[in-house]
């Protein structure tokens, strides 16, 4: 699992989504499903910009954006470069 995979894994199963047994929710699972709403949407995209130190554009947020870690991770790689 790469670092900003891991790093935000760590942040939505700590902070924002409950889930019951973290291993077992895999990166393709369906944030938005367990749980994240939209509050939890832009806590996630704050903790982003300063963790990775990365602007992520308010016109890219949508559901499908966030809605796993897998997409997550992509959207801010793609902002990295």
């Amino acid at each position: 699992m790469n670092d900003i995979k891991s790093r935000l894994r760590d942040f939505v199963l700590g902070e924002l989504v409950y889930c019951e047994d973290p291993d077992a929710f895999g990166d393709d699972d369906d944030l938005l499903e367990a749980g994240l709403d939209s509050l939890g949407i832009m806590r996630l995209i704050m903790f982003a910009e300063r963790e990775f130190d990365v602007t992520l554009p308010d016109t890219d947020i949508e559901p499908d954006t966030v809605r796993t870690l897998d997409n997550l991770s992509r959207w801010i790689e793609a902002h990295r470069r």
